[in-house]
């Protein structure tokens, strides 16, 4: 059975810190692309990061970048978003998917064929 289980989201102070974290199992971990996504209230969902964890190639939106940091650990088969300087735009739900890595880096959601729930992100002002 593939599941990727999202959580480390909680409620922060703008300029504060968070690390998520995408636990993934029941595929190749090395065969994907897993990318983190969210949704905010109103808004559509939009592409956060890519990492190709075959060999670590990440890719970034440009609100992300400067700010937020993807990584894999391969043993554990979890990737991790860690996102400093957060503001209170980026509040939303975070969610993680994974794509064949044949597909290449791109924010294309019919290509993520297994989604996790969302974990909440909340930044105040």
């Amino acid at each position: 059975e593939v599941r990727l289980v999202a959580s480390g989201g909680g409620l922060v102070q703008a300029g504060g810190s968070l690390r998520l974290s995408c636990a993934t199992s029941g595929f190749a971990f090395t065969d994907k692309v897993i990318g983190w996504f969210r949704q905010a209230p109103g808004k559509e969902r939009e592409g956060v990061s890519l990492i190709r964890t075959s060999d670590g190639h990440t890719y970034y939106a440009d609100s992300a970048k400067g700010r937020f940091t993807v990584s894999s650990d391969n043993v554990k088969s979890t990737v991790y978003l860690q996102m400093n300087s957060l503001k209170p735009e980026d509040t939303a739900i975070y969610i993680c998917a994974a794509a064949p890595r044949n597909y290449g880096l791109a924010f294309l959601e019919a290509i993520f064929d297994y989604w996790s729930q969302g974990t909440q992100v909340t930044v105040s002002s």
